[in-house]
């Protein structure tokens, strides 16, 4: 039985690009749900309360197969190009599931 994949990415973003960012991730999240129905199980846009300038993207995957797909897909890349002077850092953690 596999595990559940969970995808957690920290952004710290240029204050002049926030709002920006955040219309971009929240189409991307809608795209990637709609997109990678039954292998793409959750992705939610945080924000957190002491930090306005980053944002958390946490995300679910049936299995590392569905996550590898989603990093592959044509439409992330055209998201990160778009970002990618909006941003100050990113940081990827991949995480399984205890089950």
């Amino acid at each position: 039985m596999s595990k559940t994949v969970m995808l957690v990415v920290e952004f710290e973003i240029k204050p002049e690009y926030r709002d920006q960012f955040l219309t971009i991730m929240h189409g991307h999240a809608s795209r990637t749900l709609r997109r990678e129905s039954g292998a793409c199980l959750q992705f939610e846009v945080l924000l957190p309360d002491d930090e306005p300038h980053k944002v958390f993207l946490v995300e679910a995957y049936t299995d590392r197969e569905a996550l590898a797909s989603h990093m592959e897909n044509s439409g992330l890349s055209k998201v990160r190009a778009t970002y990618a002077d909006w941003i100050v850092s990113r940081k990827i953690t991949i995480c399984d599931t205890l089950q």
